[in-house]
């Protein structure tokens, strides 16, 4: 079964756009629970997406230097 990660909300007084910096895994690797995926920037602070569920990422959709709205497709999971 596959698991879409996405942009978490960024809360009230934040952007809702953010930037991928840079990818902390690639397609292929195994993850954990809890394990950082991703490095996300805004105008105002830098964060860690971290990973919803244990899996093997199959496919990475947001791309370094692109914007994700929150909300919006990062990775798939299996």
């Amino acid at each position: 079964m596959s698991h879409e990660v996405t942009l978490p909300f960024l809360g009230e007084d934040a952007s809702d756009i953010a930037t991928v910096s840079q990818w902390l895994v690639q397609e292929g690797d195994t993850v954990e629970e809890g394990d950082d995926l991703v490095e996300m920037t805004t105008d105002k602070a830098a964060f860690n997406v971290p990973c919803p569920v244990a899996g093997t990422v199959v496919e990475i959709l947001a791309l370094e230097g692109e914007e994700v709205k929150a909300g919006g497709l990062l990775c798939i999971l299996q």
